[in-house]
């Protein structure tokens, strides 16, 4: 049997924590920022947790092994 690929453009977008959790970064970040308040621009820096109905989906493009529940 073949090995699993990754996709690749999910595996840049996407990082898995220590815990197994995936994190992403946030939308709206690099275009027309000079619009933003300096605020808004410091929250980009923070990465959010995937959404819940996301993570098997994503975890296969990983190959990640899916959690058991």
């Amino acid at each position: 049997m073949p090995k699993m690929k990754t996709h690749k453009s999910t595996s840049k977008r996407f990082k898995v924590t220590g815990r197994g959790k995936l994190r992403r970064l946030k939308n709206r970040r690099s275009h027309l920022r000079r619009k933003k308040s300096k605020r808004v621009l410091r929250s980009f820096d923070k990465d959010m947790p995937v959404a819940r109905p996301d993570r098997q989906r994503i975890r296969r493009l990983l190959g990640l092994k899916q959690p058991k529940s």
